[in-house]
């Protein structure tokens, strides 16, 4: 006999628990895992330790409340077995929709007020546009149309916290974790995933990883495409242009090997090689957007050769695609990518790749909106990786069950109503406790 519709979600999302539970070690830690990954969805206004003790298990929150701190700051589990086990329950359900596209790698930051909290120092923060104190995350995600998966979680550590070892002893950071830049981290989660065997999909990055030359070429050497966001002032061969080749060799000495500029042989910049373009380069492209609207501008393409310091090079860069966007109405162009997908690719499609990039922002808008990514409150590495990872697979349940439980309160209460903070209840990390 089937379970009454109300309960459908409820059922749905034990089978779930279960699958993690398999991999989290000790059976006593099955009821926080749920608990836990449940508080997460629930509607509340914080999803830190406090207010999700306080929706699961409101008759008792005192002793939830330590059960899970525990369960989170000190529990032994594996971030990537739980990974590892989310992305085996998920991911089928994401290709019904369609193969896997496109693997993301990006950064998301969360302010912070104090200094002792793991990595926190002041630096760019994205959620804010400016600098300022906040911890910062690198991630990688596997995409279709459909939806998307991060599937690998870092938090980024800067000098200041690696090479401080009171710092790192007071918030638990592992021996092994040694300073990486953000790129390095992502290159280290791309080597991974193709270690791991996940379907291949072009690499999409934004300026601030793309611009990494070094980066670039790694993800090449692995057998990867990419479409890499780059800046204006990023210099390239155009088409009938490139260096000197080495000079001739005298017969003393060794032969010359390194390419050459000179006044006739110099790159130019993306942005002048753009404005430079004649009218009838620029096409408009439509392209589908994040809510399913049809988003339309104008685009050109031209095959280029990357001049990045290619004086220290024997051979010229091969042939990848330039991709620049200037809408109507902007004075120049406003955005800029280098693409290693093949020659023959569609100019639909490279742009359709190029812009299913908006999924890390989804990806992110609904892990911290929904889930609560960013409300942890601890202070330990583990804590924050631990926390995290619960996000991510609370976040793969309402993705795989998007037509059935999407990820929003009125939903998630429907599915799940015995669950329900009492009146007035207000945790100490809110605004109005506060």
């Amino acid at each position: 006999m089937d379970l009454p519709r109300s309960n459908d979600g409820e059922a749905r999302f034990s089978v779930y628990v279960e699958g993690l539970t398999s991999v989290i070690g000790h059976a006593d830690r099955a009821k926080p895992l749920r608990d836990y990954c449940l508080g997460l969805m629930m509607p509340c206004e914080r999803k830190s330790v406090e207010p999700i003790a306080a929706i699961t298990a409101p008759k008792r929150t005192a002793a939830q409340h330590q059960s899970l701190l525990h369960f989170i700051g000190e529990g032994g589990w594996s971030d990537e077995k739980v990974l590892a086990k989310v992305r085996e329950l998920v991911l089928p359900k994401l290709e019904r929709h369609g193969p896997i596209e496109a693997w993301i790698i990006d950064d998301t930051s969360f302010p912070k007020k104090g200094q002792h909290s793991v990595g926190v120092a002041r630096q760019y923060c994205g959620e804010l546009g400016k600098q300022d104190n906040c911890q910062v995350a690198v991630t990688l995600s596997i995409t279709n149309h459909d939806a998307s998966l991060p599937v690998a979680y870092r938090l980024y550590l800067p000098k200041e916290w690696a090479g401080d070892r009171t710092r790192r002893r007071k918030v638990g950071i592992p021996d092994e974790i040694c300073f990486k830049t953000k790129p390095e981290i992502a290159l280290a989660q791309i080597r991974w995933a193709c270690e791991a065997g996940l379907p291949r999909g072009a690499v999409l990055m934004d300026a601030g990883y793309g611009v990494d030359t070094d980066l670039r070429a790694s993800i090449t050497a692995l057998g990867l495409s990419y479409v890499a966001g780059i800046q204006s002032h990023t210099t390239v061969w155009a088409p009938g242009t490139g260096p000197r080749p080495p000079k001739k060799w005298s017969g003393q000495g060794r032969p010359p090997k390194l390419l050459r500029r000179d006044d006739k042989h110099k790159p130019a910049s993306v942005k002048e090689l753009a404005l430079a373009l004649p009218t009838r380069a620029w096409r408009r492209i439509t392209w589908p957007g994040a809510t399913g609207e049809k988003l339309s501008s104008r685009f050109s393409r031209v095959r280029v050769r990357v001049a990045h310091r290619d004086y220290w090079l024997a051979d010229s860069r091969p042939e990848e695609w330039l991709l620049i966007e200037w809408p109507d109405g902007e004075k120049e162009p406003i955005k800029y990518w280098l693409s290693t997908l093949p020659e023959d690719v569609a100019f639909r499609q490279l742009v359709d790749i190029a812009k299913l990039r908006w999924r890390i922002e989804r990806d992110y808008q609904e892990l911290k909106q929904e889930v609560g990514l960013g409300h942890f409150e601890g202070r330990g590495w583990r804590g924050f990786h631990h926390h995290a990872t619960l996000c991510i697979a609370a976040y793969g349940f309402l993705i795989s069950e998007r037509e059935k439980i999407p990820p929003s309160a009125n939903r998630a209460t429907r599915a799940f109503p015995q669950f329900a903070l009492r009146q007035g209840y207000q945790s100490r990390g809110s605004a109005i406790a506060a």
